[in-house]
């Protein structure tokens, strides 16, 4: 997703390998959670995930790991279709067909914080389809999805097939954290510069997105469309071809999310906390367990 969008930035311009970091199995998982069992797996030392993924693998399976700079903050959207959905109450509708990830990526935690701020029945959460974005986005294109809560650029791309976007995750949620660089606590310890090698290019990625926003769209827009073709069903190929990710999809879903290395430990506190209180955690835990900050603040 354009998420990442300092990676594939990077990637294009050859700042890892200007590094010296040579990357190996680079791979792009369609969800947080996959990227998160990857990590605990071991497939990966490294990921650009969002943190309540990380949050999670960190909390119930022990992954090893430490947040050691941020992304981006925002990146969540509510999109309906205007004919069945005017407000946000309307999704209490019996009728009404809602999609969304499963339990507890962060476009869940969005989902359930709407329920909470706008007073909506619990029941609402029990006709939830569970699936994937690309599912979602393909689910709503053949009209059996009403409403969906996605994250960028898949909410964006929702709009080129009729939605409309309701509500965006920074009207209920100030300064939520969005996604976030991690690193296997083993990288940290044996190889601590190539973590910090990591968060300068991360950080010199994002720089340069802010100076070059058209250019950059087109770069993500270009990777996203070649990755686009591999987390798509493989029985919806056809249909699937045929949902362009567009340089100007990707620079209005782009304008929709803050891009910053910066992390507010508080905000970080803030979604280990909901989580815990959702269930979706096992433990409470401070903030500081999981972040390492040093090279984000040039130690």
């Amino acid at each position: 997703m354009d998420h990442a969008a300092c990676v594939y930035i990077a990637q294009e311009k050859g700042w890892f390998e200007g590094e010296g970091l040579e990357l190996s199995a680079y791979e792009s998982y369609v969800t947080g959670m996959a990227l998160a069992a990857a990590l605990a797996r071991g497939d990966i030392q490294v990921a650009y995930i969002c943190l309540a993924p990380a949050i999670s693998a960190y909390a119930n399976t022990r992954v090893p790991l430490k947040v050691v700079a941020g992304t981006h903050r925002y990146g969540y959207g509510l999109v309906v279709d205007p004919r069945a959905i005017k407000a946000v109450r309307d999704l209490e509708d019996e009728e009404v067909r809602i999609g969304c990830v499963r339990e507890g990526g962060a476009t869940d935690l969005f989902l359930r914080r709407t329920l909470q701020e706008f007073h909506l029945k619990e029941e609402v959460l029990r006709k939830v389809r569970r699936m994937s974005p690309p599912k979602q986005l393909l689910a709503i294109k053949m009209g059996r999805l009403d409403a969906a809560f996605l994250p960028e650029q898949w909410a964006t791309m929702a709009e080129g097939l009729g939605f409309r976007m309701l509500l965006s995750s920074q009207q209920i949620w100030p300064e939520m954290q969005g996604s976030v660089l991690v690193v296997k606590e083993e990288l940290l310890k044996e190889q601590p510069e190539v973590v910090r090698k990591l968060v300068k290019v991360t950080r010199k990625a994002t720089q340069w997105l802010h100076q070059n926003p058209d250019e950059a769209a087109r770069i993500v827009a270009r990777h996203l469309q070649v990755t686009a073709k591999e987390v798509f069903p493989r029985e919806a190929a056809g249909m699937a071809s045929r949902l362009r990710i567009t340089p100007e999809v990707i620079a209005r879903s782009m304008a929709r999310m803050e891009y910053t290395t910066s992390l507010d430990p508080q905000g970080v506190q803030e979604i280990i906390d909901y989580m815990f209180e959702l269930g979706y955690i096992r433990r409470d835990f401070e903030a500081e367990e999981i972040l390492d900050l040093r090279y984000l603040h040039g130690e």
